[in-house]
Formats: structure tokens, C-alpha cells, sequence
């Protein structure tokens, strides 16, 4: 559909992860002002749209094949100490948005099980809790999460100014990212199984127990 004039240009990304019995299931996808940028299936991520050089892609894809994979294989290791016989599924959304009057907002939110788990706020760098009541699973993500510069610090850059001139790009109609951005496209990916990674932590290590 035309894109009005009017309305924002949007870059989303969104990654589900899947455990169950200790397997780790992901997918995702990412769009650039309406078209298919990026896909995730299970620990491949593809890029649809010429964001980044072919030998600079390359490297990304690596960086985050290698990361899933130690994710897996962190959730199996927790899976033997504390077993959970039903499926937790996590979702991560991600991106910023440009309007036509230059102010941008960037977001990432996240659910567990279909439930608004915790979301980030990108002015001050801080993660919030949304999980209904005093939950220690959701209150145990939030400290690690807020333990680390590439959670806090380098996603406040990625979603703030990575993202923004992305779309600042395509509204000039270069295709391509700004150099101010030292920040590579796949970090956002890289962040959002970051992000699960510490969430993973909660949920294995509190649910049942104590953290």
C-alpha cells in the first residue's frame, strides 16, 4: 500500500524465541519503511535489502549464529538444573520511527507468553518492568539487563541514533546508512538475544526457586 506522506517512516525489528524441554526455537524479521529487510530462521539471519557490503554482512551473519547458538546452549544448561515441562515464548520488538518534522522515537518492548514483560526507555537508558504485580522473574531480568553497557548504554545508541539514520538515509534517498553511525544494523539483532539472554537467566533461575 502507498505510504502517506504524512506518516513516519519505520524501521521494526521483531524476534520471537521458542523454549520447551530446554530447545530453543528462533524467528524474526525486520522492515524498512514497509519492505522486508532482514529474516531469522532458527540460527540464520538473511538480509533481504543491500543495508550492509557483502563481506561486511558476512561477518554479521557469523556474529549472530554465534551468539544464538550460545544461547541455545545456555537454556539447555539451565533446563537440567531446573526443568519446565511447558513452552515459554519470548517476543522482541524493536525500531524507531522518523516523522517528517525531523523529531524520531524509538521503542522496544517485550513479551513473555503473550503478557507485556518488560520494555526499555530509550531517553534515560532504563529498563521497566510490565509484568502485572511484583514478579521476581521480571524484577531479576531488569537488574541483569541493567548490568551491562550493550543492554543499556550501546542499545540507547543503537535505537537512537543507528536506527534513526537508517531511516534518515532512506528518507534522502541514499539507501545507505549515515558514516556518523558506527553502530552495525545486525547489532540490533545481536542486542535482542541480549536482551533474552538475561530474561533466560530469570525465568530458568527463578521460576520454581530463588534467584
Amino acid at each position: 500500500c502507498p505510504v502517506s506522506l504524512a506518516a513516519p517512516l519505520t524501521f521494526t525489528m521483531l524476534q520471537w524465541t521458542r523454549v520447551y524441554k530446554g530447545s530453543s526455537i528462533f524467528w524474526g524479521n525486520a522492515s524498512l519503511d514497509g519492505r522486508l529487510s532482514h529474516l531469522l530462521e532458527g540460527l540464520n539471519v538473511t538480509q533481504v535489502l543491500p543495508l550492509e557490503p557483502p563481506e561486511t554482512w558476512a561477518r554479521r551473519q557469523q556474529d549472530v549464529n554465534t551468539y544464538l547458538l550460545y544461547f541455545s546452549q545456555l537454556v539447555q544448561l539451565f533446563s537440567k538444573e531446573r526443568p519446565i515441562n511447558y513452552t515459554q515464548s519470548l517476543c522482541c520488538r524493536l525500531g524507531c520511527q522518523l516523522f517528517p518534522n525531523g523529531t524520531a522515537h524509538s521503542f522496544y518492548e517485550v513479551t513473555l507468553n503473550g503478557t507485556a514483560f518488560l520494555s526499555f526507555h530509550v531517553p534515560n537508558a532504563t529498563w521497566e518492568r510490565r509484568w502485572p504485580g511484583r514478579d521476581a522473574v521480571a524484577a531479576y531480568a531488569e537488574g541483569e539487563l541493567m548490568k551491562w553497557p550493550k543492554t543499556t548504554q550501546d542499545l540507547q545508541h543503537f535505537l537512537n541514533t543507528t536506527c534513526v539514520d537508517i531511516l534518515r538515509a532512506q528518507s534522502a534517498g541514499t539507501g545507505k546508512q549515515s558514516s556518523r553511525s558506527h553502530a552495525p544494523l545486525v547489532l540490533g539483532l545481536i542486542l535482542g538475544t541480549v536482551a533474552l539472554l538475561g530474561m533466560a537467566v530469570g525465568i530458568f533461575l527463578c521460576t520454581g526457586g530463588r534467584c
